[in-house]
């Protein structure tokens, strides 16, 4: 059995939590998550896993895989003392790894342990097929997202048009994955994830709608190259209380502890 921590009881955290519970994650127990603090009316008699805000605890826990779903700043912070620990590190803040100081830190601290950073698909699909296709030469490769104005309130495109009284789509952003896994660092980590894939980070181009006409969260991926064409089109329904997300990113980090655990892997 695989023992399992999460860094951050967010919506994320504990839709990751419920999933590993109910063992829709394979054969894996949560020993324990990592939080600032523990939440109002917490039971800690009512619940299998624990919940704690002292880092030493959890991090001598003999984890054998660390989920990180708490943002850029906590994979800054423990992203390396979750491979000198001894546990594999599940990335879902991937638009951090843009910094390539830190990822080039973090790789070689993997290297050095002996253990992965695995980047789980989360919101997008594709990735295997991309990444195979990398292997030989790659033309190019576009990101193009889409998502209601509500899911980027509290991010720079507040600055570029009045999100409120958006009636029809609009471009806020066009450029390159680094830049835009920057700017907005909740909600285009895909960039970031198929820049890793592909061709990296300068040569992904990436465009970021606010569309007023849609109610989930779409990413659409072009890529053109020695293996062909591919356009992969997803539309995500996001999280009522956390709209900057779906369901389908723990669903991915679920399917990621299944295949950890399981006799037979799919689609990888």
């Amino acid at each position: 059995m695989l023992k399992a921590g999460i860094i951050g009881y967010g919506t994320l955290g504990k839709s990751i939590a419920e999933l590993i519970v109910s063992k829709q994650a394979g054969n894996v127990e949560l020993k324990s998550v990592l939080v600032r603090r523990k939440p109002d009316g917490w039971d800690s008699a009512q619940q299998t896993f624990a919940l704690t805000s002292e880092e030493e605890e959890f991090f001598n826990g003999d984890l054998d895989i660390i989920i990180e779903s708490a943002g850029h700043q906590a994979l800054h912070m423990y992203g390396e003392k979750v491979l000198s620990s001894g546990s594999h590190l599940v990335v879902l803040s991937v638009g951090a790894l843009g910094d390539t100081r830190f990822y080039e830190n973090l790789q070689a601290s993997a290297e050095q342990h002996r253990k992965q950073i695995i980047i789980p698909s989360a919101a997008i699909a594709g990735l295997d097929r991309i990444t195979a296709g990398a292997l030989g030469e790659m033309e190019e490769i576009t990101l193009i997202t889409r998502k209601h104005p509500r899911s980027w309130a509290g991010t720079i495109a507040e600055e570029k048009v009045n999100l409120e009284a958006l009636t029809e789509p609009v471009c806020i952003y066009e450029g390159n994955a680094r830049e835009s896994s920057k700017l907005f660092p909740q909600s285009v980590n895909v960039s970031a994830a198929l820049s890793l894939a592909g061709v990296g980070f300068e040569n992904t181009k990436v465009q970021v709608f606010a569309d007023p006409t849609i109610k989930t969260n779409t990413h659409t991926i072009k890529a053109k190259g020695y293996f062909g064409e591919v356009e992969i089109s997803v539309s995500n329904v996001p999280y009522e209380q956390n709209p900057k997300s779906s369901p389908i990113v723990a669903m991915s980090v679920a399917k990621v502890m299944k295949n950890l655990t399981s006799a037979v892997v799919i689609g990888v």
